[in-house]
Parts: structure tokens; C-alpha cells; sequence
């Protein structure tokens, strides 16, 4: 079973390999201390497992897993026991929280060595609710890049993607329309149709593009139509 151990921490490190040395089955193919070499690592030696901390420099567990299209299995551990119910409810096989003995950690290995066939961790992970509202992170043209909310000024529905809008670029991601209304600020950013959702402070007017229809006037000179009920929530955020 091939292994990458991903953790800003030396001592963490260590200890998972420290740990692992048990194991005769597990070579470690790699060790990485953020996000960014996580993702290269993955991409790199397609490892069977992971060991993931979540608060990491740069970019975040979560925010690298939403990356890799084939997602390895994944133990967390974290000194964090906030994400918990999030990585479960996402297939982790397990959650080790910081400090963690020899034992619970060979607890978590019974877990993938005894069915590891059975085991599942192929569902994309959602970054936090907190993080997703200040950034979200992309890849675009073979790069990493992280986003500011405030410089979106709206996503576009694509298929089974969105195209997120800034004034640098469009960029796209394999997330759903749905993803983003429920995990964005709905007082910064409002879904006024089907297919766009629109980040308030970036309308400059709204009028009347014919006899039923209204339309939002953005900042950089886009025109979006609203449906009857993104006009509605519109006009509720707005106070209007």
C-alpha cells in the first residue's frame, strides 16, 4: 500500500511514520508539509492512502482535495475536532485527533487493511463553510489558484461545472449551481436565476428589459435577466 503523509508539522510527520513502521505492507512514498505539494504528490504517485491535516499554510485538506479528480482514501488528522462530522459524512476512514496514541491509530489502519476493497473515499469533499466564504480555490491551466469572493463578480451554470467571473479571468470548476447559493453569504451573493448567481455589490442597476423581465446591470457593463424569483430575493436583500 503506497502512502503520503500531509502535514505542515515535522512532529506530526514523524509520528505518522513513526507509527506506520509496523506496518511491513506500507511503504511511504512521500511526505509533504502543505497543500500544494500534497496535490503534485498525489497527482505524481496515485498513492491507495492518505494521512491529511485540515489547517495547513496556503491551502487547506479540504481545499486540495477538491482538486484531485481521483481521490486516494483519506485518514485526517488534525488538532481540530470542528471538521469531524464533515469528513465523515464524506467517507473518511477515519478521524485522528491531535495527540493521538499508538493504538487509536492502528485502530484507524484495521479500518483499510481488514476490507479495504469495501471502503469508498471517492466523493469530493466541500471546503468549510467559513473558508468558502472569503476564498475558493480552482485549477486553471495547470495551476493553482485562489480566489477572493469579494473579486467574483458572478457564476455562471456550465454543465456539470460553474464558470466563476472575476475581473482577471473566468475560471471553471466542477461544483454545482446548488453548492454555491447554499455555502455563499446569501447577503453578499444572491442566485436571481437559474443559471447565475450574482455578487450584490457588483450591480449597478437593475431595470426593465421588456414587458416582463427584468434584467441586473453589472459593474463591467454584463447584463443578467432575472427569473421572477432571483428579481424577488434581489429586491429582499437589497431592502427594496
Amino acid at each position: 500500500m503506497n502512502v503520503i503523509i500531509i502535514d505542515d508539522e515535522h512532529l506530526a510527520r514523524s509520528i505518522i511514520k513513526k507509527y506506520l513502521t509496523n506496518y511491513q505492507s506500507v511503504k511511504i512514498v512521500a511526505e509533504c508539509s502543505d497543500g500544494f505539494e500534497g496535490y503534485k504528490a498525489i497527482k505524481e504517485y496515485e498513492p491507495d492512502l492518505i494521512f491529511l491535516d485540515i489547517q495547513m499554510p496556503k491551502i487547506t485538506g479540504f481545499e486540495m482535495l477538491e482538486l484531485i479528480e481521483n481521490k486516494p482514501k483519506v485518514i485526517f488528522t488534525t488538532a481540530f475536532d470542528e471538521y469531524a462530522l464533515k469528513a465523515f459524512d464524506q467517507n473518511a476512514i477515519d478521524y485522528l485527533l491531535k495527540p493521538y496514541s499508538q493504538d487509536r491509530f492502528d485502530k484507524a489502519m484495521e479500518k483499510i487493511l481488514q476490507k479495504p476493497d469495501t471502503i469508498k473515499n471517492d466523493t469530493i469533499l466541500n471546503t468549510s463553510d467559513n473558508e468558502l466564504e472569503t476564498r475558493v480555490v480552482v485549477k486553471h491551466q495547470g495551476n493553482i489558484k485562489i480566489i477572493q469572493t469579494t473579486d467574483i463578480i458572478y457564476i455562471e451554470a456550465y454543465d456539470d461545472y460553474v464558470k466563476i467571473h472575476t475581473a482577471e479571468n473566468i475560471y471553471v470548476k466542477k461544483k454545482t449551481m446548488n453548492y454555491f447559493e447554499q455555502a455563499f453569504n446569501p447577503k453578499q451573493f444572491v442566485r436571481v436565476h437559474r443559471s447565475y448567481i450574482i455578487q450584490v455589490n457588483q450591480i449597478t442597476k437593475i431595470e426593465q428589459s421588456d414587458k416582463d423581465t427584468m434584467m441586473a446591470i453589472l459593474k463591467n457593463g454584463t447584463k443578467i435577466s432575472l427569473s421572477k424569483t432571483g428579481y424577488s430575493k434581489l429586491k429582499t436583500v437589497l431592502g427594496i
